[in-house]
C-alpha cells in the first residue's frame, strides 16, 4: 500500500463533519481566487493548476472523513468523462490507497465487537493496514498457520451516510451536471447501497451465498473462504489471497494470452452473475481484485451487490439485442417501461430524448453485437467520453424536467462502465458469451 500517513481520529458528529466540507469549500474558493487574479496578469493560461489543487484539497477532505463520502470520489474516478484528470488521479487513491486509521483504533473497534485485541485473537495482526479504501480497511493475520485478510469499518461509517449525502449534494450537483430532480430520483438508491455496505452482517452473508453459486462455474477465478468466527457487524474475516492490484500487475508486463484470459474471466463473472443470478457485483474497480501472473483472478469484496427486478432486466437486456435499434415500435415500448419518457413531454422531446437514448444504448451494446471484441481499442472509449461531455452539455438534458431512467439502471450501468474501464486498461480481447436470447447475427472484430 501507498505509505500514507495514519489517522488517530475520524470526525464522527455530524458538526464535525458539515464543518470539514465547510472549510473545504472555503479552500477552493481560494484557488479559484489565486486562478483568476493570475490569469488576470497572464490570459493565456489554462486551468490544470487549479483543477491540481482544487483535486488535492477535495480529496484530502474526503480521504480524512472516509465513509460515503470518500466513496464518492471512488465514483467519481470510474467516470473519465466527467472529471479533468487531476480529479481522476487523485481520486483514483480512494480505491485502495486511503489513509489508513491508527491502531489504538483499530484495537478499539475490535474491543467493541470481541470483548478482546486483535493479538489475542490471532496469532500475528499487522500494526498497519496493508490496504485502506473508502469505508474501510485491511489487515494481514495468521493462526494457526494460516494467513487470513481481516477487514475493519472505520467508526461512524453507517451512521453518517445519510448527513454525509447531504452536504455532498452541492459537489455531485456541479461534478455530475445533475439537477436536484435526478438527484433524489437517485440518492435513494445510493443510500440504500451505501446502508447495506455498512451492513458486514449483510456483506458476510452475500460473499458466502455468491462465492459457492458461482463455485466452479468461471475457469481462472478463485474467491476467498469467509469465517464467521471471526467477523461480526464491523469486522469480516475471510483468507488471504495472494496477487497483485491492476497497476501492480501491468507493470509486470504481462503477455497478451495471460491479460486476455483475466479479461474473459472478468467478463464471464459479470455474465454469469447478471443473467443466473440476477445480483450483481456492482463495484468494478481496480481495488476489488488480485491479478496473478498465471491469469487467474481474485476476487475480494462483495459490498456492492445490485438485486435486479425481473422486469428492469428483461426490458433493460432487451436493448442490447442484436437489431434492437432498428425496431422503433419496441424502442418506445422498452423505452417507456425503463422511465426514459415522461408522461408530460410534446412529441418533439420525445424524438430528441429517444434519439438521445438510442446513440447511449448502442454505445453501451456494441460488445454485445459481435462474437469477440477488443476491449483495447481505445477509439471506442473516446467515442463514449465524447458523446458523454457532449450530451452532458445538451440544453435538452440540462433543463428536462425530473431524472430520466430507472434507478435500477444507475449501478448496472456504473457496473458495464467499469468492466469496460477495467478490460480496456488489460487491452483485452475477449468472447463476448451471453444468454442464446441475446444472441442475434455476430461478427467477429479483431
Amino acid at each position: 500500500m501507498t505509505d500514507r500517513k495514519e489517522q488517530s481520529s475520524i470526525p464522527i458528529s455530524k458538526i464535525q463533519r458539515a464543518s470539514k466540507f465547510v472549510s473545504t469549500g472555503a479552500r477552493v474558493g481560494g484557488n479559484y481566487l489565486k486562478h483568476y487574479t493570475k490569469k488576470a496578469f497572464n490570459p493565456g493560461m489554462n486551468r490544470s493548476q487549479l483543477d491540481l489543487d482544487n483535486a488535492e484539497d477535495i480529496y484530502e477532505s474526503l480521504s480524512e472523513l472516509k465513509g460515503s463520502a470518500l466513496k464518492v470520489a471512488q465514483m467519481l474516478s470510474m467516470d473519465r468523462n466527467l472529471l479533468p484528470q487531476a480529479y481522476q488521479d487523485k481520486f483514483t487513491m480512494s480505491q485502495y490507497s486511503a489513509p489508513p486509521l491508527s491502531y489504538p483504533l483499530v484495537v478499539k473497534t475490535f474491543q467493541k465487537q470481541f470483548g478482546k485485541s486483535p493479538d489475542a485473537m490471532f496469532d500475528t495482526f499487522t500494526k498497519n493496514a496493508v490496504n485502506a479504501a473508502s469505508m474501510g480497511q485491511v489487515h494481514k493475520a495468521t493462526k494457526n498457520g494460516k494467513t487470513y485478510a481481516v477487514k475493519i469499518q472505520y467508526p461512524g461509517v453507517a451512521d453518517s451516510i445519510s448527513s454525509d449525502l447531504k452536504l455532498v449534494r452541492p459537489f455531485a450537483t456541479r461534478l455530475f451536471n445533475m439537477s436536484n430532480a435526478e438527484l433524489d430520483h437517485y440518492m435513494g438508491e445510493v443510500e440504500g447501497k451505501l446502508m447495506e455496505e455498512a451492513d458486514y452482517d449483510l456483506e458476510l452473508r452475500r460473499s458466502k451465498e455468491i462465492t459457492e453459486a458461482l463455485g466452479n462455474q468461471i475457469e481462472g477465478l478463485y474467491f476467498p473462504k469467509y469465517y464467521e468466527e471471526f467477523s461480526g457487524n464491523r469486522i469480516i474475516t475471510m483468507d488471504w489471497l495472494e496477487g497483485m492490484h491492476m497497476k501492480e500487475f501491468l507493470a509486470t508486463n504481462p503477455s497478451q494470452s495471460v491479460k486476455n484470459k483475466i479479461g474473459q474471466a472478468l467478463w464471464d463473472f459479470y455474465d454469469y452473475q447478471f443473467h443466473q443470478l440476477k445480483q450483481v457485483h456492482a463495484d468494478p474497480h481496480p481495488g476489488n481484485f488480485m491479478l496473478q501472473a498465471d491469469g487467474t483472478l481474485g476476487i475480494i469484496d462483495f459490498g456492492c451487490i445490485k438485486e435486479i427486478p425481473e422486469d428492469f432486466y428483461e426490458n433493460y437486456f432487451s436493448l442490447l439485442r442484436p437489431g434492437f435499434l432498428q425496431d422503433k415500435e419496441e424502442i418506445d415500448i422498452r423505452f417507456k417501461a425503463l422511465d426514459f419518457f415522461h408522461e408530460k413531454d410534446t412529441p418533439a422531446e420525445r424524438e430528441i430524448f429517444s434519439g438521445i437514448f438510442t446513440e447511449m444504448i448502442g454505445m453501451l451494446s456494441k460488445p454485445f453485437q459481435y462474437e469477440t471484441f477488443n476491449f483495447g481499442n481505445n477509439a471506442f472509449f473516446e467515442e463514449i467520453y465524447a458523446m458523454g461531455e457532449r450530451v452532458s452539455g445538451m440544453k435538452e438534458i440540462r433543463n428536462s424536467n425530473g431524472a430520466r431512467g430507472s434507478k435500477h439502471g444507475l449501478y448496472v450501468n456504473r457496473t458495464y462502465f467499469g468492466l469496460y474501464n477495467m478490460l480496456n486498461q488489460l487491452d483485452a480481447v475477449v468472447t463476448v458469451n451471453k444468454p442464446e436470447w441475446l444472441n442475434g447475427n455476430a461478427e467477429k472484430v479483431a
